[in-house]
């Protein structure tokens, strides 16, 4: 069964090549939806996916990519959006 996520990642996760990194990864897991960085440093991305997906992407959130220093990682289930692929936005 297909699950929407929003999760805000917080810590050093700008400049890091976090969305990149989180985009190719979501590719991987086939998980579709976006990824942006927020004014305040952190990183919000909505995802979609089953729950095994899911939880594979939130483990991952929790290291992020090489240069990334994650404090927390949160998340909460809404309703589903229906992605088409998984993009980065601006």
């Amino acid at each position: 069964m297909q699950k929407h996520y929003n999760i805000t990642v917080e810590g050093k996760v700008q400049g890091v090549w976090y969305r990149k990194s989180t985009q190719e990864k979501a590719k991987t897991l086939k998980i579709k939806g976006h990824v942006k960085n927020l004014p305040n440093g952190n990183v919000y991305i909505e995802a979609e996916g089953d729950k095994n997906q899911l939880s594979q992407l939130l483990e991952w959130c929790a290291i992020g990519p090489e240069f990334a220093k994650v404090d927390t990682v949160s998340f909460e289930e809404v309703d589903l959006q229906f992605f088409k692929s998984f993009d980065i936005l601006r």
